[in-house]
């Protein structure tokens, strides 16, 4: 007799989904004891480049739904009645719906019991009525502060079911990933190899994430002339913010919109270190084990979202005044959380690639340095 069809649903961007991936493989692991036949996921499109990179993932459905993303599409009843039917015609035994702290399951809970799903489990502050067959709280406060690490939390929910978890969980990728493209290759050279290459990452889902081209320019630069071979990325949205960063500075590589989702990881994993603001490509560089020096904006708590297993080093103010808003757009003239000295950066990067960061245990408060406007040093 197979196991049960299961499908875990995380409607979200690239490194969300980044993040959720030691929960997803745990769901092989049978609540009964037994293991699963299949685990599909159920991703939006930012976050199926990533779903398809998650080992033991059977298929990727995708769907845009209007209760979720920065810019979600318009309610259509047409698009929503398919998905129900697709789920109907996949007969799976399970859904289990992963959301960060302030997202609600309840959409898709309803959409998953229309398909006649005999078991949906979720975290769910809101009332569920009937929706729920197991209704997981997750810790901390209701602005989420506090509480436990996004990978940690997703695991949480998983265990609630009944399932066997990892006690030391890491984000993972499926391999082996894709080649760079050739002419990428031939104009890093030798130096990809060598450990002597940087990427820097300067764009963001949104733009609060970010530090502002002109910090970002000033770091590159500052790399560069300590001797570090720098690599600008960006995806296809972000082809003109790289170029401006990295313009006019020798032997910077511009690498936006010349690789895929799968080719940034094996670019990501290639480097000694990953400078990168809270995004994806910060969780997917964390999922080839690469140490982050991190733009982390003060809008989103740092102890849920710090880039997963890995060295880091947090450069930005976490008491700025736009702290936990959760703002898609600076509120704060001049994005000052983010204004970091060039030097501070240089100084990151050469610590991570000296192995002087350590990897703060999974369960354990962060312990990394956090540097604040023009390198002054802050505790977390």
């Amino acid at each position: 007799m197979s196991g049960p069809r299961v499908l875990a649903v995380r409607l979200d961007s690239d490194g969300d989904v980044l993040m959720t991936g030691p929960a997803i493989a745990a769901l092989r692991h049978g609540a009964d004891g037994g293991a699963a036949s299949c685990v599909d996921v159920l991703a939006a499109p930012p976050g199926a480049a990533a779903a398809r990179l998650l080992p033991g993932v059977d298929e990727v459905l995708v769907a845009d739904v209007p209760w979720s993303g920065y810019r979600p599409p318009a309610p259509d009843a047409a698009a929503l009645t398919a998905l129900v039917e697709t789920l109907r015609e996949r007969a799976y035994d399970e859904v289990v719906v992963f959301t960060s702290y302030h997202q609600s399951p309840l959409p898709v809970a309803l959409l998953a019991r229309l398909a006649g799903v005999p078991r949906v489990i979720a975290a769910s502050d809101d009332y569920p009525g009937s929706l729920l067959d197991l209704r997981h709280r997750r810790p901390g406060e209701p602005d989420g502060t506090g509480g436990e690490h996004e990978v940690v939390a997703s695991l949480g929910l998983v265990a609630a079911s009944g399932r066997a978890v990892p006690a030391d969980p890491r984000l993972a990728l499926r391999h082996p990933l894709p080649e760079l493209p050739a002419d990428l290759l031939d104009e890093l050279g030798d130096d990809l190899g060598a450990g002597r290459v940087v990427v820097v990452h300067p764009g963001a889902s949104v733009t609060a994430r970010a530090p502002s081209p002109e910090v970002a320019a000033a770091s590159v630069a500052a790399l560069a002339a300590a001797g570090w071979r720098v690599v600008v990325t960006g995806g296809p949205g972000e082809v003109e913010l790289a170029a401006r960063v990295a313009a006019g500075v020798p032997g910077v590589v511009d690498a936006s919109g010349r690789t895929s989702f799968a080719q940034l990881a094996t670019l990501l994993e290639a480097a000694a270190v990953v400078v990168v603001g809270n995004t994806g490509p910060a969780h997917l560089a964390a999922a080839v084990g690469t140490p982050v020096a991190s733009w982390f904006s003060a809008v989103m708590p740092v102890e849920r979202w710090v880039p997963f297993g890995v060295p880091v080093v947090l450069l930005g103010d976490l008491a700025a005044p736009c702290r936990l808003t959760r703002a898609q757009v600076c509120p704060v003239p001049g994005h000052p959380c983010l204004d970091v000295a060039p030097r501070t950066v240089v100084d990151a990067v050469e610590a991570l690639a000296a192995g002087r960061v350590p990897v703060p245990p999974p369960a354990a408060p962060l312990s990394v340095a956090a540097a604040g406007p023009a390198g002054t040093e802050q505790a977390l």
